[in-house]
């Protein structure tokens, strides 16, 4: 049965009320409540970047983080670049190593870097550093009430420390940092509705 005969099917089955409570996903059906819809209405639309570097460690290790630490959020777009990027690198080895370990993957990921379009796109810009805030701020002045530093999020606040070249543990601090910052970023984010 294809999509849309078993969205009549399902129509004349539970009534109008129940069948606004549905919502087609992927992988079939899925129940929601109508609170939960209006939730979803409130909460959508939001586009998130965070900014690094090179755009190979700490950037898609929080696009890959947030996109978890969102859990069932419909409507939020995610995405990283870098300030000096090299266009169309994958994330680092270290980065895909302990994304994979919280059950996270970038199979589509080529790193970018920051651009007008992004920025313009972005309800809010998340630098790992003070000096990628200031490269942002120097080149997208217009933008500066989209630019936050993620570190003042977490508890400890201050800069994502860079682990390249650092080893494994020094990513696995980098993703504590980060997961330390996504409460109090998503918390901020809904906030600003």
């Amino acid at each position: 049965m294809v999509r849309s005969e078993f969205d009549k099917l399902l129509w004349w089955r539970i009534g109008l009320q129940e069948f606004c409570e549905k919502v087609l996903t992927g992988e079939g059906v899925a129940v929601i409540s109508l609170a939960q819809m209006a939730d979803i209405k409130k909460n959508s639309g939001k586009n998130i970047l965070f900014v690094c570097t090179g755009n190979t460690c700490r950037s898609p290790m929080a696009e890959g983080l947030f996109r978890k630490a969102l859990g069932t959020r419909l409507g939020w777009t995610v995405r990283s670049a870098g300030v000096a990027a090299s266009v169309g690198s994958k994330e680092s080895r270290d980065t895909a190593t302990v994304l994979e370990k919280r059950g996270v993957s970038l199979t589509s990921f080529r790193s970018q870097q920051v651009s007008r379009a992004l920025i313009e796109q972005s309800d809010a810009i998340f630098a790992m550093t003070c000096s990628h805030l200031a490269v942002l701020e120097d080149e997208f002045p217009e933008f500066v009430h989209k630019f936050y530093l993620a570190g003042d999020f977490a508890e400890d606040g201050g800069d994502v420390p860079d682990p390249i070249g650092m080893g494994a543990k020094a990513y696995e601090e980098v993703a504590l940092v980060l997961e330390d910052a996504f409460p109090g970023i998503i918390r901020f984010l809904e906030a600003g509705e």
